[in-house]
């Protein structure tokens, strides 16, 4: 196969990242509302277990968007293998820790939830919103 059988690389690839600095900037504030509420609630064990959850949530969604986008515009035919192999990564670590999680008797370990959960809403309604209304693909 030579380089003339690929796809040509789109003119502009960035806009695959361009959110990523707007949902860390609002993952991070994120961080700090679970923190607080974590704490107000639960003390600083549930502080660190809300907080720690949203990082959870940040890291994975930013490490899913960046080898998708590297692998869409280093070859598109690599795009299912990788997503695929980062989502089996990305689940199997966040199943040792949850598993590891729920054994002990870590007062942050519900708040460590709800976190994921809150990551994971805001996330992807911030993502699905910059993309219908911020910025769309040309």
């Amino acid at each position: 196969m030579t380089n003339t059988d690929l796809a040509p690389p789109p003119a502009d690839p960035r806009w695959r990242v361009a959110h990523l600095p707007f949902l860390t900037a609002v993952s991070m504030a994120l961080v700090l509302c679970a923190a607080s509420v974590g704490y107000f609630t639960g003390g600083s064990g549930a502080a660190l277990g809300a907080a720690l959850g949203v990082l959870i949530v940040t890291l994975s969604y930013t490490m899913s968007t960046l080898v998708i986008a590297w692998a869409d515009t280093v070859r598109p035919a690599l795009l299912m293998p990788l997503a695929l192999l980062t989502y089996v990564v990305k689940y199997s670590l966040l199943g040792v820790v949850l598993s590891y999680g729920v054994s002990t008797n870590w007062s942050g370990k519900s708040a460590l939830g709800w976190g994921i959960v809150a990551g994971v809403v805001v996330w992807t309604g911030v993502q699905a919103w910059w993309f219908t209304a911020i910025r769309r693909p040309k």
